[in-house]
């Protein structure tokens, strides 16, 4: 069985790219590969052996277009209030809280919060193992 293992995103600000994610979600970077034209940067932290694969290409001054394809990342924290009060002190403007249900069903409660290139990253409460949490 074929098992995740990182996801890549392109960047355009290195240092900021590499602020946000450490101040976010504490991931650090794991390993970095300097090519000609462009950089790839694994980032990880203890919680996961899920990497994020930032990709800067060295010759790149414009924002990337991130088109109608793309949807967000997913992260899960043990407290997602707590968790929402750390980021706006640190002055990353996450959106506001709010609660899913499905039908009679709670499904969770989130909120998203935007990256220096524009990628949503949505941080959930954890909860039980599963689909959505």
């Amino acid at each position: 069985m074929a098992r995740m293992i990182h996801s890549m995103i392109r960047v355009r600000d290195e240092a900021a790219s590499l602020a946000f994610y450490d101040t976010a979600f504490g991931l650090k970077v794991a390993d970095r590969l300097v090519f000609d034209t462009f950089t790839l940067i694994y980032l990880a932290n203890d919680e996961q052996t899920f990497e994020l694969e930032l990709t800067v290409n060295h010759d790149r001054t414009t924002p990337y277009d991130l088109g109608d394809g793309y949807g967000h990342l997913a992260v899960s924290v043990a407290d997602v209030d707590a968790e929402h009060a750390r980021l706006a002190a640190a002055g990353l403007s996450p959106l506001a809280v709010k609660d899913m249900s499905c039908g009679e069903r709670f499904v969770g409660r989130f909120f998203f919060i935007t990256d220096p290139d524009g990628y949503r990253i949505e941080v959930l409460q954890r909860g039980r193992p599963g689909r959505f949490l």
